[in-house]
């Protein structure tokens, strides 16, 4: 008697298509996508329709997608305002951005790195000190750190900015936490060279480790550039103001000078999304690399 041989897999109901659900998948996929990336760009076509446009469209009963005339002069307007001297600002912020940014990776490098790799019996006493500066909010520590900047001279100047920022607890954490996972071996072929811990650091973890450095400074620098409440006490003359300090000035218990202020906020975004278009890779590879290692 013949047997009849045994199908392989498992049997499907008539009608069923494969590959007719997995097209149906992939468009619900480019839907979905195509839904998001709607809305993340929502806000800036917001931002650059009302920066182009005039007080009257903007506040016009009747929406229109785009304005009936682009008006590229609201950005001369806004950098000829004399209330408000926005090219001074945006300088402010870029100084602000720039060394606070590199200020806090060098001490905060340096921190974990040391924490991580200089054996020290108190060590791990001063590392749960710094994890527990992050619980404490910024609200207790925001009247004494002013209290010591305008002792010290520092108002409406770009020393009070800059300076009481320049070390992050939560920096540090992340460096340390990166430098328990750095090969050792690279490190002990440069110490059978000679090497102390600072040579093997500038010399052998610093240059192996740039990608997670640019994503810690991409983080950094966004969070310098968008500050407000601590530029706003500090920065009481004009002279001293940053970006987000010049826009706020743009409403007032009287006014509302919208066009300008929408022009303001595009000008300003602009260099954050240039930051985050060529480092976006580093800030997840810098989240991925972050993590606790025993």
């Amino acid at each position: 008697m013949a047997v009849s041989e045994r199908t392989t897999g498992t049997p499907q109901p008539i009608g069923f298509n494969r590959s007719g659900l997995g097209r149906l998948g992939t468009v619900l996929r480019w839907i979905a996508l195509l839904i998001a990336v709607v809305l993340f760009l929502v806000p800036f076509y917001l931002i650059l329709r009302n920066a182009l446009s005039t007080e009257s469209d903007i506040t016009a009963p009747s929406w229109t997608l785009f304005p009936s005339h682009l008006q590229w002069g609201n950005i001369s307007e806004l950098f000829n305002d004399t209330t408000v001297p926005m090219a001074r600002a945006l300088y402010n912020s870029a100084v602000v951005g720039l060394l606070g940014t590199a200020g806090q990776l060098l001490l905060a490098s340096m921190a974990g790195y040391g924490l991580a790799r200089i054996p020290y019996r108190h060590a791990d006493k001063i590392f749960y000190a710094i994890v527990a500066t992050l619980m404490i909010p910024g609200a207790v520590t925001f009247i004494p750190s002013f209290i010591v900047v305008s002792s010290l001279g520092w108002v409406s100047s770009l020393r009070g900015l800059i300076i009481p920022t320049l070390f992050s607890g939560f920096a540090a954490f992340l460096f340390r936490q990166y430098f328990l996972g750095f090969p050792r071996e690279l490190e002990e072929a440069a110490r059978v060279d000679g090497a102390g811990y600072l040579g093997v650091f500038w010399r052998i973890v610093v240059p192996n480790s740039l990608p997670f450095f640019a994503a810690i400074a991409a983080i950094t620098f966004i969070g310098n550039w968008n500050s407000f409440l601590w530029p706003l006490v500090i920065g009481q003359d004009s002279s001293s103001w940053t970006i987000q300090v010049a826009m706020s000035t743009f409403i007032t218990a009287q006014t509302i000078n919208i066009h300008e202020l929408f022009m303001a906020v595009a000008v300003s975004i602009l260099p954050l999304v240039l930051i985050f278009a060529f480092l976006q890779r580093y800030l997840i590879q810098g989240v991925t690399q972050s993590g606790i290692k025993d």
